[in-house]
């Protein structure tokens, strides 16, 4: 199909779009009302969202959103089985970095222009990675997870949880305590102090990475989000692209990314792109192939926007046009 002018459509808004651009939804809203017969939805929860679109019935999934809404959509598709046969539509509302895996897939980030090409654009087939437990991944896939997994030479920014020992810093802090002096309670030290101290050491030690480990984002004190970023050296992975060994444990690699999508002229099939960087500004290994192996020491890897891991080893391939979504035409 190649225009929905006239064809019914569930437009499903997620919240977050909502309380970040209002004007942006209401605009969006409009236009697609003009051009064909849309039911709106407004969840307020995944499982909510979840439940409006297993009941769509005949009508075109329309999400308005960032690349997180994009994302629980395709999922709940793929984990359904659903997929292959539901092209999807999207409207980006966010900032420039919550919808860069839409404006890399090729969707428009100005709203007009994005309605309307739900209206009049095309179909187009898009390739996707899954792996063996049963994730999938849109536009990119990189190791270690964190935003800069290409970084600076002599190792990547990459996220660090906050401990259990942060959060009871935080809580016995000055300001937890109302902004009195440290340590002390009107002049007083109190008789659990030392015993909180002595707990606190012990969650760092039983907390603290191993060397040239990180651990994966996770809510909480220390930062924004709880997430803070700390340096580390390359991690010993070992690296197969269709059985070709890319990588040994022998050799430290400062980032892997796998992009789907690229085709290959030899023999017409999809593969993915897969480039390994080296620390220190070695010249990368870049080849393609329709399934990458990573093992080694516990790992994390950014799925588009989500985090993963982590794991030991974990096996990504090439899904050729599992998924179809509106374009505008050429």
């Amino acid at each position: 199909m190649d225009s929905v002018r006239g064809y019914p459509l569930l437009v499903v808004i997620d919240p977050d779009a909502r309380s970040t651009d209002g004007e942006a939804v209401r605009i969006a809203k409009d236009v697609l009302c003009a051009g064909a017969g849309a039911k709106i939805c407004l969840p307020e929860g995944p499982e909510e969202f979840a439940r409006m679109l297993a009941r769509r019935g005949q009508r075109r999934p329309v999400v308005i959103g960032d690349d997180r809404a994009l994302l629980r959509v395709v999922g709940l598709l793929h984990k359904e089985r659903e997929l292959a046969g539901v092209p999807l539509s999207m409207v980006p509302v966010g900032s420039p970095a919550a919808v860069a895996l839409s404006r890399t897939l090729g969707i428009p980030t100005d709203t007009v222009a994005a309605a309307r090409a739900v209206l009049d654009g095309g179909e187009r087939p898009m390739d996707l990675l899954t792996d063996d437990s049963d994730g999938i991944v849109l536009g990119s896939l990189r190791i270690p997870g964190g935003s800069e997994a290409t970084g600076a030479g002599r190792g990547a920014s990459v996220p660090r949880q906050s401990s259990a020992a942060d959060a009871a810093d935080a809580a016995d802090s000055p300001a937890a305590r109302g902004g009195g002096p440290v340590g002390a309670v009107n002049g007083h030290h109190p008789w659990w102090k030392p015993y909180a101290r002595t707990a606190r050491t012990a969650l760092s030690l039983l907390g603290a990475p191993a060397g040239g480990r990180w651990a994966a984002p996770r809510a909480g004190a220390g930062g924004r989000g709880g997430v803070r970023r700390t340096r580390v050296p390359g991690q010993r992975l070992r690296i197969e692209a269709d059985g070709v060994l890319l990588a040994d444990l022998d050799r430290p690699v400062r980032g892997v990314s796998v992009v789907p999508g690229r085709r290959s002229a030899a023999d017409g099939g999809e593969l993915a792109e897969v480039v390994v960087h080296w620390p220190g500004g070695a010249r990368p290994v870049r080849t393609r192939a329709r399934a990458v192996t990573v093992s080694g020491a516990d790992f994390h890897y950014r799925a588009d926007a989500l985090v993963g891991g982590p794991v030991r080893t974990r096996t990504w391939t090439v899904q050729p046009a599992a998924w179809r979504l509106q374009l505008p035409r050429d």
